[in-house]
């Protein structure tokens, strides 16, 4: 027998310190090699770290939660062979394990489907979470989602399936209990750069939207042309506004580096779509938005957004966006208060359409309105340049043939 040490592995571009996200062994389990051990995070993107060589797990460097240092001791394993030096191992995308295969959902709900134990079945930290909770092996759990990826309700339907009767409180029952929840991983990151954002005096600047034309053009486009193009959202048409726009306002297409005091405004334009996962908002970035048409920017935006949602966006996915922009779709709201994405200075908001009676040449007419919430640093961007700059926005949206006129 041998002690082998596992160490923190050098993910590259200068990181020298990763944050442990998830433990998938526990001291005294037997591995294989190449079985995944755990889950590290850098500022956004997590890998996954396999094991190198077969054995048993001696002890753990450390807690999720915990900041690790590249080179330190991350895994020590018991192994049968000679004595060998410590090792680093080699991480991969958390998203390159192969999923379960899915299976169908009639027929006997409690039929079991088993993984390799080298792989990870795919689920969200949260699942997972709720995995552990109600002690369920994950690994013997039918998955729903796409790729086999493990559900909420998958956990629900196993857990039922298997004899388990949920309990439920009376309606008027007292409550009581509490449950401590370690921000750690994203949640941690997302902390980290709200805090960061509140240096940044936010100027919002809120605008009324007839979209009534845009609707229109929008539905004949997807009646026309959705089955072989796909179908299009209100984003690939506020993206291409804001394409032809920045011309007129490089000062919005623009990263703020207060320490330096310098600002850099770009001619290409990468725009950040917020996207809400199980783990966290994220903001995979569409880069080179100025050279795609309606359906490839709206393409884009589905790749990315499922790529986040299922932990397959990688760094350079999740990085180097100028302006971004976020929307709660159908639950947008009237009114909101985008917060900046440091180091970014202008974010633009979208609010929920809704048909309202408009005066319109005397008469009173229905009319879909939406609201533009957008928020702006105010330290490099006045007050008249935002109001500006969404006005010119207001002019393609209000009128969507301009969107098309070189």
């Amino acid at each position: 027998m041998s002690i082998h040490v596992v160490k923190v592995p050098d993910i590259g571009e200068g990181i020298a310190e990763v944050e442990l996200v998830e433990w998938y062994v526990q001291p005294g389990d037997t591995i294989k090699a190449d079985q995944t051990v755990a889950d590290l995070m850098t500022d956004k993107a997590t890998v996954e770290v396999p094991s190198p060589i077969s054995g048993r797990v001696v002890s753990l460097g450390g807690k999720a939660g915990d900041k690790l240092a590249v080179g330190a001791e991350l895994i020590r394993l018991e192994t049968d062979g000679e004595g060998s030096a410590p090792s680093a191992a080699a991480p991969s995308k958390a998203a390159a394990a192969p999923p379960l295969k899915p299976g169908p959902l009639g027929g006997d709900e409690r039929s079991e489907v088993r993984g390799d134990p080298t792989n990870k079945p795919l689920a969200s930290p949260s699942v997972r979470r709720q995995a552990r909770e109600l002690q369920i092996d994950l690994a013997r759990v039918r998955g729903s989602g796409p790729g086999g990826r493990i559900e909420h309700d998958d956990l629900v339907r196993h857990a039922q399936g298997a004899g388990a009767k949920p309990e439920r409180a009376p309606r008027y029952a007292e409550r009581d209990g509490q449950h401590d929840v370690a921000v750690i991983g994203l949640r941690r990151q997302i902390a980290l750069r709200m805090r960061d954002s509140l240096k940044i005096p936010h100027f919002t600047y809120v605008e009324e939207i007839d979209v009534t034309e845009l609707e229109a053009l929008r539905a004949q486009l997807n009646d026309d042309h959705g089955k072989e193009r796909g179908r299009l959202t209100v984003l690939p048409f506020l993206m291409r506004a804001i394409v032809l726009t920045m011309p007129s306002f490089p000062q919005m297409n623009a990263r703020f580096d207060d320490e330096k005091g310098i600002v850099t405004r770009y001619g290409a334009v990468h725009i950040g779509v917020a996207a809400q996962t199980e783990a966290g908002l994220m903001v995979p970035v569409v880069r080179h938005a100025e050279a795609l048409d309606l359906w490839s920017s709206a393409a884009e935006v589905t790749r990315l957004a499922e790529a986040a949602r299922s932990g397959k966006a990688t760094r350079d996915e999740l990085s180097g966006s100028t302006i971004t922009i976020t929307s709660l779709g159908p639950l947008g709201g009237i009114v909101t208060t985008p917060v900046i994405n440091i180091p970014e200075v202008a974010i633009v908001g979208v609010n929920r359409i809704v048909e309202r009676p408009m005066i319109r040449s005397g008469a009173i007419v229905p009319r879909k309105m939406m609201n533009l919430s957008s928020s702006f640093d105010h330290r490099v961007v006045d007050g008249q340049q935002a109001a500006e700059f969404v006005q010119a926005l207001r002019r393609y949206l209000e009128c969507p043939a301009l969107l098309f006129v070189d």
